[in-house]
């Protein structure tokens, strides 16, 4: 196994139980997903729910920076990761790609039978959920491979039980999320909006976030009320006016993910000053990003930002795009 791959087998291979009827594999054998990263667009976070997740209103957009998933034919269920973070991925059912798997062949009644393939891009615990990602490329691909024959509001259903962000990158584009973030109603986005992405150095726990932000709305050293409803943002979209849509982007994580890593501000204030319309952390962080009045304004503002040093690495993207697919 090349030095970028990690992997491991995680059950011993399960015979179907007499007389099962259950959907069957795919004819080809194999299966392929694509999956893009998210970005919050407006990111509202209420107050702590009882059940430990906070109430939150937000605004997805799907982005052109893409996981690929490959799922096969396989006595046993098993994941190998090559790419980003494959170092320090787990290959286990910590891996939601894995839990994936499970939940869907527990819900087909098929059992667990897969070897999953991950060839990652999207950063670690950046705020682009690429772990929800995953999740949902697991989801469609193991899908066609079981042949579940499942459309996409039901793999969007399972998918909550994953993860608050897992439910949107199933179908993508633009999307409006509430409750913790999984009940998801569409939303008109006209055109193609062009986003600069910059990618820090390590990671930042989601869990961390959440409770950084809860202190500093106990301290009063934030408003409580938060950025309110995305009312201006939605108008936005509908326009297709770029100055217009930067200034309504809007995350109230962004005072928390700061306070938690202050250099992040250097690197917003950095592409701003390279002529970025905006500048925003990615949902809980710690990537940021610029939005651009097109295409080449993009590729001039990352061009620029790269020689700062504020960041790993700097790319472009485009949305909105949509969720995982399989492709030839």
């Amino acid at each position: 196994m090349p030095p970028e791959e990690r992997g491991g087998a995680l059950s011993e291979a399960v015979e179907p139980a007499a007389g099962y009827d259950g959907p069957r594999l795919a004819a080809s054998g194999s299966v392929r997903v694509r999956v893009p990263a998210k970005i919050n667009l407006h990111l509202g976070v209420g107050p702590r729910r009882p059940d430990g997740f906070h109430e939150l209103t937000t605004v997805y957009q799907a982005i052109s920076l893409y996981d690929e998933l490959t799922a096969d034919r396989a006595d046993r269920l098993e994941l190998v990761v090559e790419g980003e973070g494959a170092d320090v991925l787990p290959t286990d059912e910590n891996n939601l790609a894995v839990r994936a798997a499970v939940l869907l062949a527990d819900h087909l009644g098929v059992p667990p039978r897969v070897r999953l393939h991950l060839r990652k891009q999207i950063p670690l615990a950046g705020g682009l959920a690429g772990g929800s990602a995953d999740a949902a490329a697991a989801l469609v691909a193991c899908d066609a491979l079981w042949d579940g024959g499942l459309d996409r509001n039901e793999l969007a259903t399972l998918a909550a039980d994953l993860g608050s962000d897992v439910p949107f990158l199933v179908p993508g584009g633009t999307a409006l999320g509430t409750g913790r973030g999984e009940v998801l109603s569409p939303v008109l986005a006209v055109g193609t909006w062009h986003w600069v992405v910059a990618v820090a150095d390590g990671g930042l726990s989601t869990p961390t976030v959440y409770a950084k932000l809860d202190a500093l709305r106990d301290a009063g050293t934030v408003p409580a009320e938060g950025v309110g409803a995305p009312d201006e943002l939605l108008a936005a979209l509908r326009q297709h006016d770029p100055r217009v849509l930067a200034a309504a982007l809007a995350n109230d994580m962004q005072a928390a993910a700061l306070a938690l890593r202050p250099t992040l501000a250097r690197t917003l204030d950095a592409g701003l000053a390279e002529g970025a319309l905006a500048a925003l952390v990615s949902g809980s962080g710690p990537s940021c990003l610029f939005l651009a009045a097109d295409a080449d304004h993009a590729a001039s503002v990352a061009a620029r930002l790269t020689t700062h040093g504020v960041c790993r690495t700097v790319r472009t993207a485009h949305g909105p795009v949509p969720g995982a697919r399989t492709t030839p």
